[in-house]
This record gives structure tokens, C-alpha cells and sequence, in this order.
């Protein structure tokens, strides 16, 4: 068994190091203790305003569509099943509000798409372009009314309304229908589904 190796001693030629200053000591530690903020402060705080700021688009939009009565995003599966809308992919500024009573239930949606989507859409239903009529407002205006919609005058989008009033034999839903071409690449489509029971 080797013994270990004896330490060696400092070389008589070389000066003796200075102790450190306490100022560098304190200036090396604040320099470190402010990477260390920084790399952690930093990422922190983009997270926190980022969540804010998606927060605060969230109650936006959240906001714009309760004072309608719609609420922003698809309706469920079923639901489009069971009013028979469906909505074409892709599709954006989709919105939707359900009543039920007694009498009779309704869907209501909207959604943007394509002129692909808009014919996927209509050939879905079972109806063709050639058969939206121009000018023809088929919403209601109690429909226009629950939902905020404005079809053909001040508060509109620019551009024409096609109508069409797809009547099914019962218990299928009838749908009354409004394109907006306002977007000549992405028309709108307002829907409204009755099922009577």
C-alpha cells in the first residue's frame, strides 16, 4: 500500500497571493445573485404577464359574446348532430347559444370559413349555392335579437346576405340560414336549427 503523496508546499520564488478585497468579494456576489434574477425573474415574470394578458383576451371575448347570448366556441358534437349544423374545418369566429323549452329548441351558431368550407357546409344540409337567395334575411328578427346579429343595414357587415329556409319533415330541425359575403374569400354563416318535439 502506497502512501499518499505529501502536499506540496508553495515555491519560495512565487509571492504570496493577497488576501482578497472585500470590496471585489461583495461586487463578484452581487454580480451573480443578479444573473441568477435575471435568470430566473426574467422568464418568471414574461409567464405572469403572459398569462394576464390571455386571461384579460379571454374575459374580452368572453364579454363581447355573453352580451349576445352566443358563447364562443364549437358546440358539441352532439349538438351539431342533433341540430344538424356542420360547421366545415376550417372555421373561426365560431359561436353558439342553445334554447330549450316546451315549445320548441334552438340552435343558434356562426362561424367564418372558406368558400370550400361554406359548399362542404351547404352540401352537408343538402342544399346548393344556386339556392341561397340574394337579399333573402331568413333570421328573424327575434332570432337577430337574442343573438346580436344584424343582417342588411346600420350595423351589419358590408357586403350581400343569401338567404334560405331548409324545411325537413319532422322531427327533422328546419334551418334558417344567412351568408354574408362581406369576406369574399371567407364568407359568414349564421344558422338557426328548430327542432320541434
Amino acid at each position: 500500500m502506497t502512501a499518499p503523496l505529501p502536499r506540496q508546499a508553495a515555491s519560495p520564488d512565487e509571492p504570496p497571493r493577497p488576501p482578497e478585497d472585500r470590496r471585489h468579494v461583495v461586487r463578484r456576489r452581487a454580480l451573480t445573485l443578479l444573473i441568477i434574477v435575471l435568470l430566473i425573474g426574467v422568464p418568471a415574470g414574461y409567464l405572469v404577464i403572459s398569462a394576464n394578458q390571455s386571461r384579460d383576451s379571454g374575459k374580452d371575448k368572453e364579454a363581447k359574446y355573453s352580451a349576445t347570448g352566443l358563447t364562443e366556441g364549437w358546440p358539441s358534437k352532439v349538438q351539431r348532430r342533433l341540430y344538424q349544423v356542420p360547421i366545415p374545418h376550417p372555421s373561426n369566429q365560431v359561436a353558439y347559444y342553445e334554447t330549450n323549452n316546451w315549445k320548441t329548441s334552438r340552435l343558434y351558431a356562426q362561424f367564418q370559413t372558406t368558400q370550400v368550407g361554406l359548399d362542404q357546409f351547404l352540401a352537408e344540409i343538402g342544399v346548393t349555392r344556386a339556392e341561397l337567395k340574394k337579399g333573402d334575411i331568413t333570421i328573424s328578427a327575434r332570432d337577430q335579437e337574442i343573438t346580436g346579429w344584424k343582417f342588411t343595414g346600420a350595423g351589419s357587415r358590408p357586403g350581400d346576405d343569401f338567404g334560405i329556409v331548409h324545411e325537413q319533415k319532422r322531427p327533422m330541425p328546419t334551418l334558417d340560414i344567412v351568408v354574408n359575403t362581406g369576406n369574399a374569400i371567407y364568407p359568414f354563416v349564421y344558422v338557426v336549427s328548430r327542432t320541434v318535439p
